[in-house]
């Protein structure tokens, strides 16, 4: 296996810090092909005066998906009902864009919603959007973010992240069950 070069240490370290600095502290960027984004806070696009942050395709026709997230321990809100929730404008999105929660319990996810039925298209003015998770108690992490699949560009601004009552619905795409269900599969 050969070993990476003084010079390529040094290129892939200034590459690093250069998207390091473009990205807000405390989120980080991930996904499948974040390389064929942009992602950088948006001081021109700002909502009641708040920044925005904003991903962008940077390719004709990217592969994959990019999102910024952030990821924590859930001992402050297990067993709680939370609500991520954001301003989020589009832009010429020719796939789809969406906010996303993820509920980690060891291996299993234990709830998830990225807003894939109900996606951000086309260009759209500020909206705001919300996704709805429980978080069990024995949760393992929590995950979440915006995503952008596809080209175009999208916004965030106003981002909450908070406890909500048992009154306000969850979201979720799917949850893992707490037992075996249709061992019979029955339709």
């Amino acid at each position: 296996m050969r070993r990476p070069t003084l010079l390529t240490s040094l290129v892939l370290c200034v590459f690093c810090l250069s998207l390091s600095a473009a990205v807000p502290q405390g989120w980080f960027v991930a996904g499948s092909t974040p390389q064929q984004y942009a992602v950088a806070t948006d001081a021109s696009v700002t909502y009641s005066g708040k920044p925005s942050v904003a991903l962008r395709s940077a390719t004709g026709n990217p592969t994959g998906f990019v999102t910024l997230m952030q990821s924590f321990l859930p001992d402050g809100y297990a067993g709680k009902r939370v609500r991520f929730s954001g301003l989020v404008k589009s832009d010429q999105i020719s796939g789809w864009a969406g906010l996303w929660m993820r509920i980690d319990a060891g291996s299993l996810t234990a709830g998830f919603d990225n807003m894939q039925g109900r996606p951000v298209q086309g260009t759209t003015d500020w909206t705001q959007y919300s996704v709805v998770l429980d978080i069990p108690v024995g949760s393992t992490g929590v995950n979440f973010g915006i995503l952008l699949d596809g080209t175009g560009t999208v916004w965030l601004s106003g981002v909450t992240f908070e406890a909500v009552g048992s009154d306000t619905p969850v979201t979720a795409m799917f949850t893992t069950p707490a037992a075996p269900v249709n061992l019979d599969f029955q339709q």
